[in-house]
């Protein structure tokens, strides 16, 4: 009995074993996969004419040169696209999270007639695709004579459902018992919301402005649409033309891309544990 009780805790261990190298190689592979294009357009960027086109290609360049980004940052003037989108994403980012905040509370904490219809109605549009509601917005924007400017570009999404979604989930997450303490002590619902809900909200709030930076950052379409004036172009939007000039030069149009995406991963990975946090607060909520 003992030998056979050993060999059965030992087929055990080795099973164990197993699966967990075998969920590390899943998790590697997809890594590797996900991250694949990206380390392939890093290693494009930095290497010279000749290694482009070496075989078998090269996924550590020798040498590493930084030509490629200083190039395409002179003939393209990349600085004035950067500054018209950090002016669209910090903007933008700012007008959404304290329309949705606000709007969120009440929906959340608030008990008035309607209020689970206009939150049904706020959730409704989250299944209409997004170029619906583009000529709408396009014709109130030229009636207002914002056409060919920034805030054109920022001010149709401030009032963002799943914004709002997400938030209210959150607010719902958090205990009502503070609240009424507050209240007790003789505080209104605007100062409430400010010093005891949103302290606790962080998470929430750090993922809608992680997944909103994401989008004002990285818009394309939406401004190809309201700018005239190429020099207004925030950077995804002028890539194009980075593509239309140096389409037999893939090195700049890697290096141009890579400016693009560096700002999002830095504050992705250097937010990512409120991310988690939010989310997961959201759900539960």
């Amino acid at each position: 009995m003992d030998t056979r009780s050993r060999a059965a805790r030992r087929l055990r261990r080795a099973w164990k074993v197993a699966q967990i190298v075998l969920l590390y190689t899943a998790l590697v592979s997809v890594a590797l996969v996900t991250t694949g294009p990206f380390l392939w357009l890093l290693s494009t960027s930095l290497k010279t004419v000749g290694n482009v086109y070496a075989f078998p290609p090269q996924i550590i360049p020798r040498p590493v040169s930084l030509d490629n980004m200083i190039g395409v940052w002179r003939l393209l003037e990349l600085q004035k696209y950067l500054l018209n989108t950090i002016h669209i994403t910090a903007v933008g980012l700012f007008l959404t999270l304290v329309v949705s905040a606000l709007a969120a509370y009440p929906l959340a904490r608030m008990e008035f007639p309607g209020r689970n219809l206009i939150f049904l109605a706020l959730v409704s549009t989250l299944v209409l695709p997004n170029p619906a509601g583009m000529i709408i917005n396009f014709l109130t924007l030229q009636k207002l004579r914002l056409i060919n400017t920034l805030p054109a570009v920022y001010l149709p999404s401030i009032g963002n459902a799943f914004g709002i979604f997400l938030l209210r989930q959150t607010y719902l997450s958090i205990p009502a018992e503070m609240e009424d303490a507050a209240r007790v002590d003789g505080a209104g619902e605007l100062a409430i919301w400010w010093r005891v809900v949103l302290p606790l909200a962080k998470p929430g709030i750090a993922t809608l402005a992680i997944m909103n930076f994401m989008g004002h950052w990285n818009n394309f379409l939406w401004p190809l649409i309201v700018l005239q004036d190429p020099d207004k172009y925030p950077i995804a939007t002028a890539l194009q033309y980075l593509e239309g000039m140096f389409q037999d030069n893939f090195r700049f149009v890697a290096a141009g891309t890579m400016f693009s995406m560096v700002p999002v991963l830095v504050v992705f990975f250097s937010m990512q544990r409120y991310f988690v946090s939010g989310l997961a607060g959201a759900l539960k909520g």
